[in-house]
């Protein structure tokens, strides 16, 4: 099952994501805070909606939303592959290396992300995004991964000299509109994400004689992370309790553009899309910062 919001006035309205006959449709359940708020109960109506599509409403004629409550924490990891670590130079951590986003930050697929003024453009950082379902507090990794409601493709777009200037990564992670989420398809669907889920990242661009040029410059799998998702939800919990739709976003696989000789980063008139086995994609056009791509 895939569930996505949508924008209805002040609100996010979350609903399954089904086949209609004109194309994707989404059936409508309830405001994103009240779906969170019962996640099971909403999840079986979920599911007879998928029976059920007498209310499916066109995706093109809707406003997609991320479906994450704006309450949610998003909680980010860095350095959480062996290779990526490698490329950086870096020794990877004894600890989950965390940092936080504001949900603010969060776009849908195909929204354009502008490149900061004073960048060099952005870089590209693809993502398993991990949307909790339960209240977690000072669980095991068992519990923790129990605790998972589902899985959705993410880009951790990141401004590298803002990111650079601080031993604090917040503002150069969370730069307007950076972080492009995919559909959440629940749990159930795609099992341990520590059994390896291949994640990919492409880049198109545009040649000097104008052609477009695509080129895979991620191909990483999720049995490289130094800590499993049930490990970080779990070390987490012994801090703070997490609640059904915060968001953790586990970190990136090698071939990042800033690891590069020389440095390589998305400019405007680029597009980027982040594939993950069993889960989907979330693909980003690239603008300036007036939205000009």
């Amino acid at each position: 099952m895939r569930i996505v919001g949508f924008r209805d006035g002040n609100r996010t309205i979350v609903g399954p994501l089904v086949d209609g006959s004109g194309g994707a449709a989404v059936v409508p359940l309830a405001p994103v805070e009240d779906f969170y708020a019962d996640l099971p109960a909403w999840r079986a109506r979920a599911g007879q909606a998928l029976g059920d599509r007498t209310d499916a409403r066109p995706v093109g004629a809707l406003t997609l939303a991320p479906p994450i409550p704006p309450a949610a924490r998003v909680l980010c990891v860095g350095l959480n592959y062996r290779a990526h670590a490698a490329e950086t130079g870096l020794e990877p951590p004894r600890y989950p290396n965390l940092f936080g986003r504001w949900t603010v930050s969060l776009t849908v697929d195909g929204t354009p992300a502008p490149v900061p003024a004073g960048e060099r453009g952005l870089d590209w950082e693809g993502e398993l995004g991990v949307v909790v379902g339960a209240n977690l507090a000072d669980v095991d990794e068992v519990e923790a991964l129990a605790g998972v409601f589902g899985y959705a493709a993410f880009n951790d777009l990141s401004a590298r000299r803002s990111q650079g200037r601080s031993p604090l990564w917040t503002v150069g992670k969370n730069a307007d509109y950076s972080g492009p989420l995919g559909p959440v398809v629940t749990a159930d669907e795609v099992g341990d994400p520590a059994d390896g889920l291949r994640v990919r990242t492409t880049i198109r661009t545009r040649a000097d004689d104008g052609s477009t040029v695509e080129e895979v410059v991620q191909d990483g799998d999720t049995s490289d992370m130094i800590f499993t998702v049930g490990q970080v939800l779990a070390y987490l919990s012994r801090t703070l309790t997490l609640h059904p739709g915060d968001l953790l976003v586990t970190g990136t696989p090698a071939g990042v553009g800033y690891s590069r000789t020389p440095p390589r980063y998305l400019v405007p008139g680029d597009w980027v899309r982040v594939d993950i086995d069993r889960v989907g994609s979330v693909a980003t056009p690239i603008v300036d910062a007036a939205g000009r791509g």
